[in-house]
């Protein structure tokens, strides 16, 4: 996390300042605070959300237009809308989907106003991978509150249920988690961590390999996420969709239609009640089913760099590490966030952008230096085009 170190005599001088004009002082951090709150739009409950001719945000309203319009062409070829290749693809179901699921839609926020949106954006569906950048979320929230003292403390020293104690995972730190670079051995709700066997996973069965030492090594791997999510569970002692809905849903005023959708045999006893662990993602059913708008508040949460309205939902503390890729393992990745800071994701978006992927496929995508968020769904996989598309926008 970040730290600031203070000198000792820098100290005792801003004490000092502090005595001889406390009252200038506190009347400017107001005034400051005030006008950064004031600074910035959000939209209200429900369909309480501005729109803007883009024109007025300096945005050429026909290429945009065209953006728009080339995105509707893009359908997902993965994915159809009964999810019938769901197994062929993943593997053997352990929760739920819905019988379909919308056609591609999206939304575009320019400064948080709404400057485009296409297709159902209010229906909820299984947003997949994207959800793992909401346990990010959680963690953050959990480390905030002091509930976890250090994203680097070993996992072994909060969860006590025999996940953490052979030689190989009680190395397992929180940030290994966020990192994907557990290499975390086990089974979990009938999966195992290694993924062989056609049955079981699908076109995502993995050939057998030795595990490494944990944190050295990158693997994309929801046996893991999901043991992620469940010791997330333990410390909070709570359901995470409720933490979730507590602390950041409500607060961001999304609507009532989300769900977080457990397994159906994803369920533990905590303090003598019996509780759903939910899961990463849907490649096995189950997950985070959500919609565009709902995904488009989340996204300009962390584009304000977790500030809503005169609350600050998730510090920006947690915001600037789970965007930064501290890393040498792995793609350029921050705590479940996807990165560009090489340019090499999407080349024709800054490398201070960064995005939410899930399957499917669903994409949540913030760019800071423009003061943009895209949510686009059930689409080909061509963020890269569409980011190109809307930045040939900006004037």
């Amino acid at each position: 996390m970040l730290r600031t170190t203070i000198l000792s005599l820098a100290l005792a001088v801003s004490l000092l300042s502090c005595q001889q004009q406390p009252q200038q002082t506190s009347t400017v951090t107001a005034q400051t605070t005030s006008t950064a709150e004031a600074e910035f739009y959000y939209p209200g409950a429900g369909d309480d959300w501005e729109h803007r001719d883009p024109e007025e945000l300096g945005l050429d309203a026909a290429k945009l237009q065209e953006a728009v319009a080339w995105a509707r062409t893009q359908e997902t070829e993965q994915m159809p809308k009964d999810f019938s290749t769901q197994e062929e693809i993943f593997g053997k179901m352990l929760g739920p989907l819905p019988a379909d699921r919308a056609e591609t839609n999206g939304i575009i926020l320019k400064n948080g106003y709404i400057v485009a949106e296409w297709g159902d954006t209010k229906r909820p569906d299984p947003t997949y991978s994207v959800a793992k950048s909401f346990l990010s979320t959680i963690l953050g929230i959990t480390i905030d509150k002091g509930m976890i003292e250090s994203i680097h403390d070993p996992v072994a020293k909060y969860i006590k249920d025999g996940g953490y104690e052979s030689e190989q995972n009680r190395k397992v730190t929180w940030e290994h988690h966020a990192r994907q670079t557990t290499e975390w051995e086990g089974e979990l709700w009938g999966k195992n961590s290694d993924f062989v066997g056609t049955a079981e996973y699908g076109r995502g069965e993995r050939k057998p390999r030795e595990l490494q030492e944990p944190g050295t090594f990158y693997e994309y791997n929801d046996v893991r996420i999901n043991r992620f999510a469940l010791s997330l569970l333990r410390v909070w002692e709570k359901p995470l969709p409720e933490v979730l809905e507590d602390a950041v849903m409500d607060p961001i005023n999304a609507s009532d239609t989300w769900r977080w959708v457990p397994y159906r045999n994803s369920k533990v006893m905590i303090n003598g009640q019996e509780m759903p662990s939910v899961s990463g993602g849907t490649r096995w059913g189950g997950g985070l089913w959500i919609n565009a708008r709902d995904e488009a508040r989340f996204g300009y949460l962390f584009l304000r760099n977790g500030r809503w309205e005169d609350k600050q939902v998730v510090s920006e503390a947690w915001i600037e590490e789970a965007t930064t890729n501290r890393g040498s393992v792995g793609p350029d990745y921050g705590y479940l966030w996807w990165l560009n800071t090489e340019g090499k994701a999407w080349p024709s978006a800054p490398t201070t952008s960064y995005a939410a992927l899930g399957a499917g496929q669903n994409t949540i995508w913030v760019d800071p230096e423009h003061d943009i968020v895209i949510v686009w769904r059930w689409h080909n996989g061509n963020q890269d085009e569409l980011f190109q598309r809307v930045l040939e926008a900006v004037k």
